[in-house]
């Protein structure tokens, strides 16, 4: 899935899209997408511009969006004209610094999927050492009019 295919499906935009390409997926169970990380992004100035760390709240937004990829895709067509929250998180560790020049890989597994409700495991790597893992929730609902 590439850029202007992710950008039908999730309602975000730069500089809040951090999720540039989707390298695979198996519907419903999982998907391993990408993030590169530059330094010309808006969160350096301001986080640390003197030691740019990509912050780890962005790390969970990225994992979400991932997730909400996977979703909408296992929900086939009848996903158009929905919306994915992302509604809870749970377990969230960080056991690596993201820098500028790191291409983020971003492995998510469905763990339940129910009545519009998503649990998924997420975990963040870079050059094959986990960055971040959180336990992620994502609640489908009609888009607003």
């Amino acid at each position: 899935m590439e850029l202007t295919d992710i950008i039908k499906h999730l309602p975000h935009r730069y500089p809040f899209l951090l999720v540039d390409r989707v390298v695979e997926i198996e519907v419903g169970k999982s998907i391993k997408a990408i993030k590169n990380v530059s330094a010309n992004e808006p969160q350096f100035q301001g986080h640390f511009p003197d030691l740019p760390v990509f912050p780890g709240v962005l790390i969970l937004e990225a994992l979400a969006q991932a997730s909400a990829l996977c979703a909408f895709r296992a929900e086939d067509g009848s996903a158009l004209g929905k919306l994915y929250l992302f509604v809870g998180i749970d377990n969230a560790r960080f056991k690596r610094q993201v820098v500028p020049g790191d291409q983020l890989i971003l492995d998510v597994q469905v763990e339940k999927a129910r009545r519009g409700i998503w649990k998924f495991q997420g975990t963040a790597s870079v050059d094959g050492d986990v960055a971040a893992t959180a336990d992620l929730m994502i609640a489908v609902q009609d888009t607003p009019s």
